[in-house]
């Protein structure tokens, strides 16, 4: 009889697999086999938030035959993720295959090595009922701030909006910072720097002006050119004079191995990559790749909020540091390195780190895609960077006295590289920009070349890009590793938010619902209420506190918000606003209209005529090409589409079929099988703005 190992995904399956061989039978569960129903509420808030179970769409013959195989079985190992989600799945499959006393057990592990896999095995333990009760909690909670408050935003603004407990603060953060973005008036200021040498000659150098008399000179004091010219007459004649010379050393320290947030930054910084592209990414480096010695997980697993390092992933480090470069780079004890740095920790995870620093990124580059390639290259040098010693430097500050004025010059010098011995290009923009100084004496007289004034505006805040977007939410403790790529993707289907030029904006369609949601439901945009529930779930995952607890206080402040907004939140309907464009079939004037998806153009002669094309950001008609190829579903005649990595053919009828195909790069610069441009009625494509798929390659 065989053992039976369950886990969540298909690739993980064939990993383990070819991992373990005879004795083993490792079969994927495809995620969730149980959730709450998508038709209704499905939780009893009158008796005690019990939740209401029902099979996930699709995973009755996988449970069928998971039953099939627990009969048989030995022994079952529950070997999903090692998080809450992961642990709400091994229960959920224990509670529906229901097996015999003590067959089944929980194992977990933070990578997918034979090592990792046979030492879970080895170290079995029950199902940890404190994380399977946060986990529902969360999900609960969830699902009534969804089902609860998206109706109410149905029936007074628009059909297919919603709200979350993550998305609505996400929303707000970008929305309030595009609303400082329009009222920021920008103030002009001015900064002066002399280019300065000494009278016996050598290297000259830049010092800024920092001090009028007794005064300091602050970044805005300087409002006009015509104060900089004063000063600068004022300086004609004077004698510049170095006063003080100060020289120290300094360390800079590595940053923490990666976290989840902390890798989703990273990658959008260094390659564009947005969270979800990260995820799905590391997904695949944890998973496992096809290698000469067999198939193996190259990355811990990657949702994770915690910095912490085995002390087995210390000592590899440090040994691999030692023979390649030197125990010069080592800095000693890492154990408490970052500690004080970690918030908000909600598992026992460790960082994301390489599972063998033997295997480096030029080893792995050929087994690798090069996406795959580029974040286990940036995985691999901030794990190894964290281990190794610090940067050291050489500062050197001069101040220099100018009749009444006072300027500084100041620069560093590496004196060790450190941790800088290696890392990506991508890892020095936050370098010290300052550069090296002369030796210089105090009493040195000093000749002037130049004064150099500039003229400065003050900027805006930043609009969010999907790195900084991130780190809000994560510095503010607001939802959790395996949130932030949902929640951004959320934003953008709604149509919420777009982006363009790597940076949010909030649609109109946004900022209402916004507004909506602050005026009655202050507490589910709120940053800190946010936060603070999630710091309550971290408790019901530590035993602390019960989910029961946390749901009937908080449903006791949503309850009276609900009703407030049911009967007091005025109906607003987002109305049409008249074009002058025609409509293609009978003329009659078209209207632009806003969904979730997008805006687009409807005929005023609806439902008597149903023409309707979709918009792209710059409000061009999307361009659809009509192609003789049937649809591999339906039959249909496919139609030629531009998403946002280039045109590809899907089915007219999306979303009813779903059928898409990518077009080889030949294909794609021009119409598919004789496909003409649609510029004529007779050749309108039904292109509903509401059910244009993006193609099967978007990420």
């Amino acid at each position: 009889m065989s053992k039976l190992i369950i886990v969540e995904s298909p690739t993980k399956e064939r990993t383990i697999s070819a991992m373990l061989g005879r004795g083993y039978i490792v079969k994927s569960c495809w995620g969730h086999v149980r959730d709450l129903p998508r038709s209704s509420l499905g939780v009893d808030v009158e008796h005690g938030f019990v939740p209401k179970y029902v099979t996930v769409k699709g995973r009755a013959p996988i449970i069928k035959n998971l039953k099939a195989l627990a009969k048989k079985a030995t022994k079952i190992y529950l070997a999903t993720d090692f998080d809450r989600e992961g642990e709400a799945i091994a229960w959920h499959l224990l509670e529906t295959l229901r097996p015999a006393k003590d067959v089944a057990e929980r194992i977990t592990f933070h990578e997918i090595t034979v090592r990792a896999i046979k030492e879970a095995i080895s170290h079995p333990r029950p199902i940890d009922m404190h994380l399977v009760d946060a986990q529902q909690a969360r999900r609960i909670i969830d699902r009534l701030v969804g089902y609860s408050i998206s109706p109410i935003l149905w029936r007074k603004l628009q059909k297919g909006l919603s709200a979350g407990r993550v998305q609505s603060v996400a929303l707000g953060l970008i929305v309030e910072r595009e609303l400082e973005v329009e009222l920021f008036k920008a103030q002009e200021y001015w900064s002066l720097q002399a280019r300065l040498v000494s009278k016996r000659g050598g290297q000259a150098f830049l010092a800024a002006l920092v001090k009028d008399g007794k005064d300091k000179v602050e970044k805005l004091d300087l409002k006009s050119k015509e104060q900089v010219d004063k000063i600068v007459t004022a300086l004609g004649g004077a004698a510049f004079k170095v006063t003080d010379v100060k020289e120290s050393s300094m360390s800079r320290v590595p940053q923490a191995p990666l976290t989840t947030a902390a890798l989703q930054q990273a990658a959008h910084r260094a390659f564009g990559y947005s969270p979800a592209r990260t995820m799905m990414i590391a997904q695949a480096l944890y998973e496992g790749k096809k290698l000469p010695e067999g198939t193996t997980g190259l990355i811990t697993y990657m949702r994770t909020d915690s910095i912490s390092v085995a002390l087995e992933a210390r000592t590899a480090a440090a040994e691999f540091v030692a023979a390649k470069y030197g125990k010069q780079y080592l800095p000693g004890d890492t154990s408490k390195r970052f500690k004080g740095k970690q918030k908000f920790v909600q598992e026992a995870h460790e960082a994301i780190r390489p599972t063998d620093v033997e295997r480096t990124p030029e080893a792995m580059k050929a087994h690798l895609t090069d996406d795959e390639n580029k974040l286990y290259e940036l995985i691999w040098v901030r794990f190894m960077q964290s281990q190794m010693q610090d940067q050291k430097l050489a500062v050197t500050a001069i101040s220099i006295d100018a009749g009444q004025y006072g300027f500084r010059a100041s620069g560093s010098v590496e004196i060790f590289d450190g941790f800088r011995h290696i890392g990506l290009s991508s890892d020095r923009e936050g370098e010290n920009a300052e550069g090296d100084l002369p030796k210089i004496a105090k009493g040195t007289m000093l000749d002037l070349r130049e004064f150099i004034p500039q003229q400065h505006f003050t900027e805006p805040p930043p609009r969010f890009n999907a790195a900084s977007i991130v780190k809000a939410l994560e510095s503010n403790g607001v939802g959790r590793p395996s949130t932030y790529a949902p929640t951004i993707q959320t934003l953008m289907a709604r149509n919420y938010v777009t982006l363009e030029r790597k940076v949010f904006t909030p649609t109109e369609l946004g900022r209402k619902v916004y507004s909506r949601l602050k005026d009655y439901f202050v507490k589910i945009v709120d940053i800190g209420f946010t936060a603070k529930m999630e710091d309550l779930l971290d408790e019901v995952a530590q035993g602390k506190l019960s989910g029961k607890e946390v749901l009937t206080d908080f449903w006791k402040t949503l309850e009276p918000d609900l009703k407030a907004a049911d009967k007091n939140m005025v109906v607003a309907k987002i109305e049409p606003v008249e074009t002058d464009e025609k409509c293609d079939l009978c003329g009659k004037p078209l209207l632009m209209r806003e969904s979730r998806f997008g805006k687009y153009l409807s005929c005023k002669g609806f439902p008597d005529c149903k023409f309707k094309v979709g918009l792209t950001k710059t409000g061009e008609r999307k361009v659809v090409v009509a192609t003789e190829i049937p649809c591999e579903k339906c039959g249909t005649k496919l139609v030629k589409r531009i998403g946002r990595r280039g045109p590809f053919l899907a089915c007219p009828k999306f979303p009813k079929c779903r059928f898409t195909k990518s077009l080889p790069k030949d294909e794609a610069a021009a119409p598919a099988d004789g496909g003409a441009p649609v510029t004529s009625p007779a050749q309108v494509v039904d292109t509903p703005p509401t059910t244009a798929p993006e193609g099967p390659a978007v990420t």
